[in-house]
């Protein structure tokens, strides 16, 4: 058994045990819903299921997918804006199947996710939909950012300006986050819980790669999914997986402690299940 063997056993073991002890109630456990069924991509070709959970580098596996899936011959070849298409994209969600489909695929299928540290991936979240947001995005700044201004900003003289980390933090952590959550749509899928998207308790996934180790665990899901004689995963950028605590502290400096603790217990079942520490250094 191989180094990574052993921590991939790790992983699985760590999710079984909180799984099963029940001490995170529902912040671990999700219904296989349609939501759930929408985010898991399928190759029907190669026998695999991909679950999605934006903002941990997912347009890549897509595009693996998508070569896979026959729609293009190499990932070099696909435009941008097809990867998101899904007309183009040549990629049938789970959900598009009958349910006797769908449990036999969930039964015999290899399964895999990807985490990373769930509030560095909110950061990253905030950061790419309303502070850069791509121009062809726009109902992330023009429709969710004001309506999470007027309910969650403490100041409101200072309702200019575009939406700031703490009001995010503050939509995020409201245990009332459903009700505009429904508002929202599919949109919501860049900051929902892992434990929302991709179900981990009720569907066995036969690998959990991490952000954080992904120069091993990209080679490794090629290999245990038999497709590394098939594709590559892209090359990775030096440095760009690394967690950062600094930046963590930086964009969490502003926001009160009891912010952030009711934003740790909605996330706490994704930081447990994945063997993430709990960031004790910003509740001091």
């Amino acid at each position: 058994m191989t180094f990574i063997d052993v921590i991939q056993k790790e992983r699985q073991e760590l999710l079984r045990s909180i799984c099963r002890n029940g001490s995170q109630g529902n912040r671990s456990h999700s219904a296989i819903s349609k939501f759930v069924l929408d985010r898991i991509f399928v190759s029907d070709k190669h026998k695999i299921l991909f679950c999605q959970t934006p903002k941990v580098g997912n347009t890549q596996w897509k595009k693996v997918l998508i070569v896979l899936n026959g729609a293009f011959s190499s990932i070099e070849d696909i435009p941008e804006n097809v990867v998101h298409d899904h007309d183009k994209n040549g990629l049938p969600r789970l959900s598009s199947y009958s349910m006797a489909d769908v449990r036999e695929r969930l039964n015999s299928y290899f399964k895999f996710l990807i985490v990373r540290d769930p509030f560095e991936r909110l950061i990253s979240a905030y950061k790419d939909k309303f502070v850069h947001n791509p121009r062809f995005e726009p109902w992330y700044k023009h429709n969710i950012a004001p309506v999470i201004i007027r309910k969650y900003r403490k100041d409101r003289s200072e309702i200019r300006g575009g939406l700031q980390f703490q009001d995010f933090v503050r939509y995020l952590g409201d245990p009332n986050h459903r009700f505009m959550d429904l508002q929202f749509g599919d949109h919501i899928i860049h900051w929902v819980t892992y434990v929302e998207l991709c179900a981990p308790c009720e569907i066995n996934y036969n690998v959990i790669g991490h952000h954080e180790t992904l120069e091993e665990d990209a080679p490794y899901i090629l290999r245990e999914a038999g497709i590394e004689k098939l594709v590559s995963y892209p090359a990775i950028p030096p440095g760009i997986t690394k967690y950062n605590q600094s930046k963590v502290e930086y964009y969490f400096s502003k926001v009160s402690k009891r912010d952030i603790k009711r934003l740790y217990d909605r996330f706490e079942g994704d930081f447990k299940l994945f063997g993430y520490k709990e960031p004790t250094f910003l509740f001091r």
